[in-house]
């Protein structure tokens, strides 16, 4: 076992430390001492996995449920993962057993095709079993069902139209009206009045002046 961490952290190391592709829900094979069975890791969170296994041994089967924590070591390719969870089986001339998990283990995330690569410590405690402990090893290789969808670039006028309709609320709800024109003040706050028209000019009248005169 301790050969296979070796490897994986070697390969680990060999490679670039660039952005893998994401996953979401991941299913393979587990191999581990005299046990053989099916794995299922499904993404709950950015940095997080819950993980299935099913195992079938010579003397027994189980299901073990795991939620596991991942850290990365080179960028997302390669990472350790740590967690804990419990389990349920059948024993053979025993009966059904119960127990608690912890798990800490190594993945890899293999460049250009949808398959993962792990190896993991698993110590168990059993309760109903003939071994109350249990530290097992074992290897899994999975293959990619669902990727995370990659954010595409928006791109004008498509992207940034529909990223301004949606806050607006449109075409599910109104669409937000353009604000109508502010009243320019001028110049400092107070609008310049207009300038008074001019009066119109007094004219003399003669024909007054000289009947005036004559009377």
């Amino acid at each position: 076992m301790k050969k296979i961490f070796i490897t994986i952290i070697l390969i680990g190391a060999a490679v670039s430390a660039s952005q893998a592709q994401k996953y979401r829900t991941a299913a393979g094979i587990r191999l581990g001492g005299d046990q053989f069975g099916a794995t299922l890791q499904q993404r709950v969170a950015e940095k997080s996995t819950l993980e299935g296994i099913a195992l079938v041994g010579s003397r027994e089967y189980s299901g073990t449920l795991l939620y596991q924590r991942h850290f990365p070591i080179l960028g997302k390719r390669f990472n350790y993962y740590l967690g804990g969870g419990g389990h349920v089986g059948n024993l053979k001339d025993q009966g059904v057993f119960t127990g608690l998990d912890a798990i800490l283990g190594v993945e890899y995330k293999i460049n250009g095709l949808p398959l993962l690569l792990s190896a993991d410590v698993k110590p168990a405690l059993h309760f109903n079993h003939e071994d109350w402990v249990n530290l097992a090893t074992g290897i899994s290789i999975r293959y990619v069902i669902v990727p995370e969808k990659k954010e595409k670039k928006k791109i004008w006028p498509f992207g940034k139209q529909q990223e301004e309709e949606e806050k607006s609320g449109w075409p599910f709800g109104k669409k937000k009206e353009p604000e109508p024109p502010k009243k320019k003040v001028w110049p400092f706050g107070k609008k310049e009045e207009p300038a008074p028209e001019p009066e119109p000019e007094k004219r003399i009248d003669l024909k007054k002046i000289f009947n005036k005169q004559d009377n």
